[in-house]
């Protein structure tokens, strides 16, 4: 029992530690659960850049994690807005300040990865509202 807490928080750490510094991605850049966006955003760049930025609060499966990060899909929330409505919600977050902050802790702009710019940010939006 207590191996597996101490997997489980070494596993948590690593994801925080690659979200600190993420972006970049070993992936191939495929991703079947990915399908193209019809916006400006593009779904399967936006997988990558999530799996390397988001995952560490919101989970590989998008599902969240408690403590962490809210579920993403399904998502009411990333399903009620506009692609670019969601790329400029990631690029501001959400403090703990917030009086619609749910969660508790705080979402830094950019999902605490300063290097994202606009085209990434519309790149993961397209991909949240591919799994929504």
């Amino acid at each position: 029992m207590k191996t597996n807490k101490l997997i489980t928080l070494v596993a948590v750490l690593a994801l925080a530690l690659a979200a600190c510094g993420g972006g970049s991605s070993d992936s191939d850049g495929s991703d079947a659960t990915a399908p193209p966006s019809s916006g400006a955003g593009d779904a399967v760049a936006g997988a990558d850049i999530y799996k390397g930025t988001c995952t560490a609060c919101h989970g590989p499966d998008l599902a969240g994690i408690e403590g962490l990060g809210l579920p993403l899909a399904p998502s009411e929330f990333v399903s009620s807005m506009s692609e670019a409505d969601l790329a400029e919600f990631i690029a501001q977050g959400r403090p703990t300040s917030d009086p619609d902050n749910t969660s508790g802790v705080d979402m830094p702009p950019k999902g605490g990865n300063p290097s994202l710019d606009d085209q990434d940010l519309l790149d993961v939006a397209a991909y949240l509202q591919a799994q929504n």
